[in-house]
């Protein structure tokens, strides 16, 4: 586990990069009352300029790192 923030680290640094929203794995049936677009099974192309990413781990300890794009 506490190699899974630094792997989701690299891969929003990717999203961005590549413009490329990583899909939500094994999502089969969307809940009507919450209208959040989970980016269901498949990669989607769009442009992505800002990404949070959130680490919970064991004890309490919490951290959010917030990646964006930078433009010149």
């Amino acid at each position: 586990m506490g190699a899974a923030s630094s792997i989701e680290s690299a891969v929003s640094c990717l999203a961005i990069r590549d413009n490329v929203a990583p899909p939500t794995i094994n999502f089969e049936t969307p809940d009507d009352e919450c209208p959040i677009d989970c980016i269901p099974n498949e990669a989607r192309e769009f442009e992505i300029n800002t990404v949070i990413n959130n680490s919970y781990a064991f004890g309490g300890t919490n951290a959010s790192v917030l990646f964006k794009q930078y433009q010149l």
